[in-house]
């Protein structure tokens, strides 16, 4: 048989030292082992990481790359009261250019698979959709990207804005999401985000819990809503910043009940770091909650980017492996099990929170992987290791050469 594309000097993760073919027949993986077989086009991955792509579980492509406009950052409440002045005025088309500017980023950054969410209230109405709709379709020969409707600003204290939800899950939303803190009344909103989840049968992906106060939390309400609509394995949760000011045991005790309810977490490190402790000047809290030990409780976790220059997040290139590296600073994790689930966190775990089909290199899944400079995945992450090239059903879609340096003329 020959196949249609073979990538060469492989090294797989989990599957020895020895560096192996990928074979590609009708975009999908159709075979691998030692020996390369015939195929119309042989690539060489110069035995580098051979990894099944980024997964990007939480970003805002509609409000990224404004920070040029803004008259202010700092709190969490003056980035949403920015980006709520400044959205009355994003047009279709601003908001698509400025989506697609980071959505090429993350592609050339290795990620296959991406869920944004999107803003949808009476100022902004569906405009932000109906961009990411148009880039969803433009730029899927390069990635998966998923679109998750939710009210940044409220639910119940916004009237119109729950008839605009609905009307973006009629028009193809992917899923719905809500953010309970921003509400007048933050327990109607989680019933209502669930009962627009029962109705079109869509997962559900929370903003959550995001300051540092532990003495109250939504997160007891979403895991009992999660159980009592059966909603178990299509939840998520993102930010809750509140989990790293908890001590360890009633941190764990959550761990046990989202593990228990199949309520997943995406940890977002920049974000959650430039705006948490603002209010100390000495021994600032880094405010991220610690992804690492809810995994190990058998939690679904991500690390995530979330915004891209903007006043959430100032700065930003859209790459999961920076992210990566970043957390396990943070969370202060060096030893070599540590920093592979951290890369984890950012491949496996985000595809299963995002229940994402036929990932992974395995034999008769998507043949979408990408080709990074390191041999292992505790270097990678380590090494922020660069990625090299990517393929998305077997085509190839980008590459990035990688630096030279050139000897001194003598």
């Amino acid at each position: 048989m020959k196949f249609d594309l073979v990538l060469a000097n492989a090294r797989l993760p989990d599957l020895g030292d020895e560096p192996l073919a990928i074979a590609v027949a009708d975009g999908r993986i159709a075979a691998i082992g030692r020996d390369v077989p015939a195929a119309a086009i042989v690539e060489d991955a110069g035995g580098r990481l051979v990894l099944p792509g980024f997964v990007e579980s939480h970003i805002h492509l509609d409000k990224a790359c404004i920070l040029e406009r803004c008259r202010a950052e700092g709190s969490l409440g003056e980035a949403i009261a920015e980006v709520s002045r400044l959205k009355h005025d994003f047009s279709e088309a601003d908001i698509a250019a400025r989506a697609e500017r980071v959505l090429k980023m993350a592609i050339l950054q290795g990620t296959t698979r991406m869920r944004t969410h999107a803003e949808i209230d009476t100022r902004i109405g569906l405009r932000g959709f109906h961009a990411l709709q148009r880039l969803k379709r433009d730029y899927a020969f390069a990635i998966d990207l998923e679109i998750c409707v939710f009210p940044q600003e409220g639910l119940t204290n916004d009237p119109g804005a729950e008839d605009l939800l609905v009307a973006a899950c009629e028009a193809g939303a992917d899923l719905v999401g809500g953010c309970p803190y921003t509400d007048t009344d933050p327990d109607e909103q989680i019933a209502r985000i669930f009962a627009i989840a029962r109705r079109f049968d869509l997962d559900v992906d929370f903003h959550l819990d995001f300051d540092l106060d532990p003495g109250w939390t939504h997160l007891d309400a979403v895991i009992a809503a999660t159980e009592a609509n059966g909603w178990q394995g299509r939840v998520a949760v993102g930010h809750v910043t509140k989990l790293s000011a908890m001590p360890r045991e009633r941190l764990m005790d959550f761990a046990a009940r989202m593990a228990r309810a199949g309520v997943a977490l995406t940890v977002l490190p920049a974000t959650d770091l430039f705006l948490m402790g603002r209010g100390q000047d000495h021994l600032v809290p880094r405010g991220v909650a610690p992804a690492h030990l809810l995994a190990g409780a058998g939690v679904t976790c991500s690390l995530a980017t979330n915004n891209v220059m903007n006043p959430f997040t100032p700065f930003g290139d859209a790459s999961l492996m920076r992210m990566a590296n970043l957390y396990a600073n943070v969370a202060q994790l060096g030893r070599r099990a540590e920093l592979a689930l951290c890369l984890d966190m950012v491949t496996s775990g985000p595809a299963r929170l995002m229940r994402c089909e036929g990932y992974g290199i395995a034999v008769g899944n998507a043949a979408d992987f990408i080709v990074v400079d390191a041999h292992d995945a505790a270097g990678a992450v380590s090494g922020i290791a660069p990625v090299v090239m990517g393929f998305k059903r077997g085509v190839k879609t980008f590459e990035r050469p990688l630096p030279r340096l050139l000897a001194a003329a003598h």
